[in-house]
């Protein structure tokens, strides 16, 4: 019997954003040769019109970083924006989404911030806590979101069963992991991160017969830092949460980002995300979900003026889910360009 062959996931995405720049960015020929690239100075472009000036001004007044591919068509930094930031005045919308993505009664979402424009928003951007959680922080100056310290793409709050939570989301788009990590750097992360790993200081079983260095490649490394960062945050009850979850949300089409690519672990299954949650001591404190089964119910039921489904429908075609996807992680791997 013949194995069917999978799509090309990367393949396809830069198709889809090559026509879409091209149809929508006058003059439009790409950079470097790459229709689906823009030039750095042109990053801006690469969001929906409609939080262009938004999301310039709340990067600035919150010193965020912008991440070095965020004019990549395939930057999942752009695309966490463009789906998530026209909702963060919109907490019924957000409402929804959440209540979809965990499940429960529809939650009330409590504000994160103020927005660039002194509104209350309901979602934030590479969020890295109040405190220096990982042992990440300078020791002299403030830390940068976005830049050197581990980084939600966003997070979320919400009250439910009267109960006050926080969601810290990490966005996938076309990222795939594989490269083994660099010997030089495991001293550092050893002295950072080895006495947070574990449990009961840390999120993962210390029963599960692990060493710190098993962890230390991507996609696991960026998996464990993410969890340790919403445990610890839990543990301080940071701005009043009782439970601080991750929701990994990645499409289901890229298969390669599931590789379970440290060598410890490859006896424990064949999805990284599976094998993951079933390391944690909580494995309700992972939550992963599909783009596609995440948004598409909402976008597919806005009404046909609504400038964020529209633009979602025209630049990532989302169809209807066909399967959940189960993921998690920190930081972010250049987009496969």
């Amino acid at each position: 019997m013949n194995t069917p062959v999978r799509p090309d996931f990367v393949a396809e995405q830069r198709a889809l954003q090559s026509a879409f720049l091209a149809a929508t960015i006058p003059g439009h020929a790409g950079h470097e040769g790459s229709a689906y690239r823009l030039p750095p100075e042109e990053r801006c472009l690469n969001l929906n019109p409609a939080i262009r000036e938004t999301a310039e001004r709340y990067f600035a007044d919150n010193a965020i970083a912008w991440h070095q591919h965020a004019a990549h068509g395939l930057s999942s930094q752009a695309a966490c924006l463009n789906f998530l930031m026209p909702l963060a005045t919109r907490p019924d919308a957000l409402a929804r989404l959440v209540q979809s993505a965990v499940g429960g009664d529809l939650p009330e979402m409590l504000p994160v911030e103020t927005g660039p424009d002194g509104a209350p928003w309901h979602v934030g951007f590479e969020w890295i806590g109040r405190a220096d959680h990982l042992n990440e922080w300078p020791r002299s100056g403030q830390p940068r979101r976005g830049a050197n310290v581990t980084s939600a793409d966003a997070i979320l709050r919400f009250r439910q069963a009267g109960r006050v939570e926080t969601l810290l989301v990490e966005w996938k788009y076309t990222e795939s992991y594989g490269t083994p990590p660099e010997g030089k750097r495991e001293a550092e992360r050893l002295r950072r991160y080895q006495k947070l790993i574990f449990a009961p200081f840390g999120p993962i079983r210390s029963d599960a017969g692990l060493k710190p260095a098993d962890l230390f490649w991507d996609p696991f490394y960026q998996l464990m830092r993410q969890q340790i960062l919403a445990h610890r945050m839990q543990a301080a009850k940071e701005d009043g949460a009782e439970r601080v979850r991750v929701l990994h949300v990645a499409p289901a089409g890229n298969w390669r980002l599931r590789r379970v690519t440290s060598p410890a672990l490859r006896a424990l299954g064949d999805d990284a995300f599976a094998v993951f949650r079933s390391l944690l001591a909580d494995p309700e404190s992972f939550v992963g979900q599909s783009t596609e089964a995440l948004f598409h119910p909402l976008i597919a039921e806005a009404p046909a003026d609504d400038v964020w489904a529209g633009y979602l429908r025209d630049r990532y075609g989302l169809a209807a889910p066909q399967s959940a996807v189960e993921s998690a992680e920190p930081g972010d791997a250049p987009p496969a360009g």
